[in-house]
């Protein structure tokens, strides 16, 4: 016989929220996903609870979030995305953590895995992640962000332990890529991302195509995500002069006297958001560009989201 679901789930709801949505994010990249996850995994405790609600929550928790947020990756790669696919972007602060989206132990503690909670949520980490399947992109987040053991990571997905250690070494095999070309978040390189991308700013509100295109590598691609929902590219442009040119061209177009614009610090690192009120053809009324620098401090990716459904967490906190 089942064990009674405590009356007051309040306080598991607040102990565990945090580290649920901060895992779901990442196992998704998009804030809306990982708020349905969260808020799912709940409605599954009155539900369906666990048999033993006398023993720690976390693990049955953590569980039924995997679940369903492969679910939920899986269903996004059926139906396929018009246009380019870039992660949700979240408010990080200016500090190297995530307050609201720490991953923390039972304990308290701070995770400390391969990767750190700061560069598991920047924008060239998660895209990286795209390559991955989802049971491989869950196994690498538990391992790698989480400092989960192999057992542990076993358990959370109900699989053996020697399938965990074939998936996770795919997994690093996936992201060498990514490892090649990886720079840490750190102060500095904050700093010099904000730099960049008030130079690139300039140049874009000055119509100076070229200054532009000497901020970029020659590989240089942008990607704009619109989701179908606004007018974007719907392939990635490549190459520092088309690049330069369609931002530039862009700008001249989209930019009204009404326009606000800000630095947020958003994935990690300062980005720019645009305030540019909409409403008519298909405009973004809120545009987000985050500049992806080479470890020469370099722009070699663009990255522009503006599908509403992207930005639901920038709306939250905005508000």
């Amino acid at each position: 016989m089942r064990a009674a679901v405590p009356t007051d789930l309040s306080v598991v709801f607040e102990e565990h929220r945090s580290f649920l949505w901060g895992l779901s994010y990442r196992l998704t990249g998009s804030a809306a996903d990982a708020e349905d996850v969260v808020q799912e995994t709940f409605v599954r405790v009155l539900e369906r609870p666990p048999p033993r609600t006398d023993q720690p929550w976390r693990p049955w928790l953590v569980r039924v979030a995997l679940n369903l947020g492969r679910d939920l990756l899986r269903h996004r790669r059926r139906r396929g995305y018009v246009g380019p696919w870039l992660p949700s972007p979240i408010e990080t602060g200016d500090a190297a953590t995530l307050p609201g989206v720490e991953a923390r132990l039972a304990s308290g503690e701070t995770t400390e895995g391969r990767y750190d909670m700061l560069e598991s949520v920047s924008f060239a980490f998660l895209l990286a992640l795209e390559a991955l399947t989802p049971r491989q992109r869950a196994v690498l987040l538990l391992r790698d962000v989480f400092d989960y053991s192999v057992r542990e990571t076993a358990e959370a997905l109900d699989v053996s332990e020697p399938t965990v250690k074939t998936t996770h070494h795919r997994a690093r095999r996936a992201m060498r890529a990514y490892e090649g070309r990886r720079v840490l978040p750190t102060r500095e390189r904050q700093a010099q991302v904000r730099e960049v991308t008030e130079r690139f700013l300039a140049a874009l509100l000055a119509g100076d195509a070229r200054a532009v295109e000497a901020l970029l590598v020659d590989s240089a691609v942008a990607l704009t995500d619109g989701g179908g929902e606004f007018l974007a590219a719907r392939r990635p442009v490549s190459g520092a002069d088309k690049v330069a040119r369609f931002y530039v061209g862009l700008t001249r177009w989209r930019l009204a006297a009404s326009t606000q614009i800000e630095f947020r610090s958003l994935n990690g690192v300062p980005a720019i958001v645009l305030h540019t009120g909409g409403g008519q053809d298909r405009l973004a009324p809120l545009v987000v560009t985050h500049l992806d620098l080479d470890r020469e401090g370099r722009v070699a990716a663009i990255h522009s989201v503006l599908a509403s459904g992207k930005l639901t967490a920038l709306r939250r906190s905005a508000a």
